[in-house]
């Protein structure tokens, strides 16, 4: 190295940090590392072909030693994408050599489950399932009669009356990708009460504590068209939970999974608010006051002059109004005829001591 380099020392914290952050990835960046769409992506997270970890924000990361495992395998990419390819119904029928028509009666029987479902721009429900499950059920001796034969009469009957399981199968599914993913007693609670109605877990989960709670850790499925829109609502019917039986099943399980939770750790509460008690002010007592002129009689002043409801002076002058009187004499009371002395009234006052 020249002389003119200026090397630095990068402190041991700095270099621990970049490696431990190298060592996971977001979701977006393993689904490039793995040549994977992110749709490719979450599919093979739920099914459990990816390993993830939680973080602290609550999404998922992958370690750099999954992604590294995931491509040593054989034939990476196309045998990681061929354990995760979906087809629709048209290409599910080709798959398994039989026709739509037949291949929607399994489906709608229960035989044949969704992985994921999207709606079309007519509004229409559009299943998935995966190619892999479609050949292996079209390989399998025991279903033989089901693709080349005409369906049992019991089939048939539950048909006509219009069964379709196509939305509780993927209910089942989705819950089934939901509970490997969760990691905590709560987790697990909320990835039941997501297929239910908010009223239903209200009844089930009374605390609204437990409640907030519990739906930090509620994941929602995926949004499917404006909020408040037809399309909206359809996808909501069909990720909430509709027949009876499948309500109290849920039900039930949701009311186990919480007092579980309830055990392994109680829900958050606010601390209760401190109120300080503030001393009581001390009561001061004053001397009693002995008893004085009443102030509406007035008070006597040194110049002798007496505040009534007026003026009354040394000189005979009183006035109710506060303005001079006419006296019909200079020097005397209108009443007493005492010059200088106040009339009845005021004697009788001054005689008692006022």
């Amino acid at each position: 190295m020249s002389g003119d380099t200026i090397t630095h020392e990068v402190p041991p914290a700095v270099t621990a940090t970049a490696g431990k952050r190298d060592t996971l990835f977001t979701p977006s960046r393993a689904a490039r590392e793995l040549a994977l769409r992110r749709s490719e992506f979450d599919l093979a997270v739920s099914l459990g072909r990816i390993r993830t970890l939680p973080d602290e924000g609550g999404s998922r990361r992958v370690t750099r030693a999954e992604i590294e495992r995931l491509r040593s395998e054989e034939d990476f990419p196309e045998a990681l994408r061929e354990r995760v390819r979906t087809v629709g119904t048209g290409d599910g029928a080709k798959t398994m050599e039989v026709t739509a028509a037949r291949f929607t009666r399994l489906a709608r029987l229960g035989l044949l489950v969704p992985v994921a479902f999207y709606l079309n721009r007519y509004r229409t429900v559009v299943w998935l399932y995966l190619a892999g499950e479609l050949g292996e059920f079209a390989a399998d001796p025991k279903n033989a009669a089901l693709l080349n034969r005409p369906l049992p009469e019991g089939l048939r009957d539950q048909l006509d009356t219009g069964v379709d399981l196509r939305s509780r199968n993927w209910r089942g599914r989705h819950l089934g990708f939901l509970l490997r993913q969760a990691d905590d007693p709560w987790e697990r609670a909320a990835a039941v009460a997501s297929l239910l109605d908010p009223l239903q877990v209200s009844e089930i989960v009374g605390d609204p504590y437990e409640r907030a709670h519990l739906n930090r850790f509620r994941l929602r499925p995926p949004a499917h068209g404006t909020p408040g829109s037809p399309a909206a609502h359809l996808a909501e019917r069909i990720t909430t939970a509709q027949d009876p039986d499948e309500i109290d099943w849920l039900r039930a399980d949701l009311a186990r999974a919480v007092e579980e939770a309830r055990t392994h750790r109680p829900a958050t509460r606010p601390a209760p608010r401190h109120i300080p008690r503030h001393p009581a002010p001390a009561q001061h007592t004053h001397p009693t006051k002995k008893p004085g002129r009443p102030k509406h009689l007035g008070q006597l002043d040194l110049a002798g002059r007496l505040d009534l409801a007026g003026q009354f002076d040394l000189a005979g002058q009183f006035d109710h109004a506060g303005q001079p009187e006419q006296t019909t004499r200079p020097g005397r009371s209108r009443r007493s005829g005492h010059p200088g002395r106040p009339h009845g009234l005021l004697s009788r006052l001054f005689g008692r001591g006022i």
